[in-house]
């Protein structure tokens, strides 16, 4: 059944269309992925849908009965608070007897993995504070959830368990995101919203990877009908440039004909050159030097906090290093220390002669944000020189995505993506013999983030990488240190691998010194590990959806008679009623804390 739907939706901003004539329809079970080109009016379609926002033309059909949850990509949460005002201030508006907010807040801060409800919001960090922001959007209860990059401040360990609780909650969504695990692991249908499609937009039922392939089917098969269009035009061209020598109404009617192909034919170019695209192509110095940066027994503490100890790294040329972590587990500052911005503590570390370094600063604290793009672009003149020739600015500026009317605009004024390419832009300039990048997907597209991979793929040189794209991580890096806190780390062959590392050593079965565990070879990092749960766990793990469905249906039960007109008149029923709901709910609660520690343990 149809929950949400849009009918020739129409919305621009300024001179310029995000999309127009738009129609899609929604419905109650489904998972969508909605994903796009930046600037294609992803976030405007959510905030539309929402309610948040009106479109220039087209409507917005919401089942009569439906309750639409939206989490936005910035959280709007109350800083003065605990995490559990936080909840029960979201039902304000909501008709609920006295204890029932209460009573949802405690459910879903256990299912959040909050463990103390009187924390304070403003102590929270950015992941924690992602999902109580999605706390109080579900604990309205919607029958239907917008997510805008839910991903956005969740560091690798959050993004895993954002996965598993979206799968487990059952609710339907919507959900943008440029993380490609993420949409095959939780999305049943992908939608993209790209002028390239005759429609706007192409929608897929299956997993991201089946979009994949469809999609290249449909662009081979416009790609097709373009050409076929193409010379049914040049004949007609040729057949209206030797005139016609009869006026007839058949001659007439071939004229309006040709006419028409020629129309479509300028639509049909115009959707396939697309939004524009970027070009990457990192220079290497040409070096021969095998070692590029030797770390031998680095350690580094801040803020009392031992970040890692006894760390030795050898990044060679060629070599495509990953650092994985959670947040504020040192990541950052291990590439500063390898990159010479910060002195270990204890151990050395040494450089090649004359060691080029190409930075890519998270906080893009390089970037000028009062100069034009065009002195950033061309800081001296309006020539820049790679590869040993010349380029215009202009030319140079459309390489990454920017067109000649922008080149006279601030960089503080650019969008996330752009100020990136702008960045990536100013470490092409120079060769380099180690490319260093802290971040770089971050307000990317999936276009731009695969273009990327890309180009560090074909570069020569070394790379050390830090991303929370774990698509990036597997495809590019050859080696994976991860770091776990408390100055303990490992090399891992993959993502999946030391995410394992951090779940065994979070229920303190990892030992502390690993700092010198063994990678998997590579030819078996994708191989499912044999499950580790026993067998009576296996059987229970089995059973507990069933246990928990039925534990929730007896706290629904529970809620409905205390609700009962004549529940209040009897007080010490009210009062027993009251008790076996509150025995009710630490079941559910006992429930799903099991249910995450079997899952933890079979993942």
């Amino acid at each position: 059944m149809a929950i949400l739907a849009v009918r020739d939706l129409t919305k621009s901003y300024t001179s310029r269309t995000l999309f127009e004539h738009l129609s899609l329809t929604f419905h109650e079970e489904d998972r969508v992925g909605l994903i796009g080109p930046n600037g294609a009016g992803k976030t405007t379609l959510l905030r539309i849908l929402a309610g948040e926002e009106d479109p220039d033309g087209g409507t917005v059909d919401t089942r009569s009965d439906a309750c639409i949850g939206y989490l936005p990509q910035i959280d709007l949460l109350p800083e003065s608070c605990s995490v559990e005002e936080a909840l029960t201030g979201a039902t304000a508006d909501l008709r609920l007897e006295p204890h029932e907010p209460a009573v949802r807040a405690r459910k879903l801060l256990r299912r959040l993995g909050f463990e103390d409800p009187e924390a304070d919001v403003a102590t929270l960090s950015g992941g924690w504070r992602k999902r109580l922001a999605l706390g109080s959007v579900l604990i309205r209860a919607p029958h239907f959830l917008l997510m805008d990059e839910p991903t956005n401040h969740l560091d690798l360990a959050g993004i895993a368990w954002l996965e598993r609780f979206l799968d487990r909650a059952g609710t339907p969504f919507i959900v943008t995101s440029h993380d490609r695990y993420f949409l095959e692991r939780v999305c049943d249908r992908i939608v993209e919203i790209d002028p390239r499609y005759p429609d706007g937009a192409f929608s897929v039922r299956g997993r991201y990877s089946d979009f994949l392939e469809q999609r290249e089917a449909l662009l081979q098969t416009l790609d097709r009908e373009r050409r076929a269009l193409a010379n049914e035009v040049r004949r007609e061209v040729e057949w209206l440039r030797r005139g016609p020598k009869a006026r007839s109404s058949k001659a007439g009617y071939r004229i309006d004909a040709a006419h028409q192909k020629i129309e479509e034919l300028t639509e049909a170019k115009r959707r396939a050159a697309g939004p524009a695209t970027v070009t990457l192509d990192f220079n290497a110095s040409g070096r021969r030097t095998h070692e590029l940066i030797t770390g031998a027994g680095l350690a580094k503490t801040l803020g009392g906090t031992c970040l890692f100890e006894a760390l030795d790294v050898h990044v060679l040329r060629g070599t495509r290093l990953g650092i994985a972590g959670n947040n504020a587990s040192g990541k950052t500052t291990l590439l500063k220390v390898l990159g010479g911005q910060m002195p270990p503590d204890a151990g050395t570390i040494k450089h090649a002669s004359d060691l080029r370094v190409a930075l890519f600063d998270q906080q893009r604290a390089q970037l000028d944000v009062a100069v034009t793009l065009r002195r950033a672009l061309a800081p001296q003149g309006d020539q820049i020189s790679f590869l040993g020739r010349s380029t215009h600015v202009a030319a140079w500026a459309k390489r990454f995505g920017f067109d000649v009317g922008q080149l006279v605009m601030p960089v503080g004024e650019l969008s996330g993506g752009e100020k990136a390419r702008v960045l990536m832009a100013t470490m092409m300039r120079e060769p380099a013999d180690v490319l260093m990048l802290d971040e770089p997907t971050n307000d990317l597209d999936i276009a731009s983030v695969e273009i990327l991979e890309n180009a560090l793929l074909a570069f020569p040189g070394a790379v050390v990488l830090i991303t929370h794209d774990r698509h990036m991580l597997d495809r590019v890096c050859t080696e994976l240190i991860g770091l776990h806190g408390e100055g303990v780390w490992g090399t891992y062959a993959d993502v999946e691998q030391w995410l394992d590392a951090h779940r065994r050593r979070r229920r303190g079965r990892e030992p502390h010194d690993d700092a010198d565990a063994t990678p998997v070879p590579a030819e078996q990092a994708g191989r499912k590990q044999p499950p580790s749960l026993t067998y009576h766990e296996k059987q229970e793990w089995a059973g507990m959806e069933a246990a928990i469905l039925a534990a929730e249906g007896e706290v629904e039960q529970l809620d409905a008679q205390l609700h009962e007109a004549n529940a209040a008149a009897d007080h010490v029923r009210l009062a027993e009623l009251h008790e076996a709901l509150q025995a009710a709910q630490d079941r559910v609660d006992t429930l799903y804390a099991r249910w995450e520690e079997l899952e933890s343990k079979r993942n």
